[in-house]
């Protein structure tokens, strides 16, 4: 299953047990699909800018108001 790779970030896999697609949180955060698509898989030189960062975490509240970003990017 194409799902199940190891290189999937914690945010990757939260989402994938969300039973959200990466697609679908970008249109909702109103951020690109290749953003949410680094965030969701292992690229260790992507850095988001503070708006992007607000836009992410606004949706990820949304979802689950318990989350935080430490909880997927530490």
């Amino acid at each position: 299953m194409w799902w199940k790779n190891d290189k999937r970030t914690k945010f990757g896999r939260w989402l994938d047990e969300e039973g959200i697609q990466q697609s679908d949180f970008a249109e909702r955060a109103k951020v690109s699909r290749s953003t949410v698509w680094r965030l969701c898989n292992r690229k260790e030189n992507y850095i988001p800018t503070p708006t992007i960062w607000k836009k992410i975490l606004t949706e990820i509240k949304k979802i689950d108001k318990t989350k935080d970003t430490h909880d997927f990017f530490s």
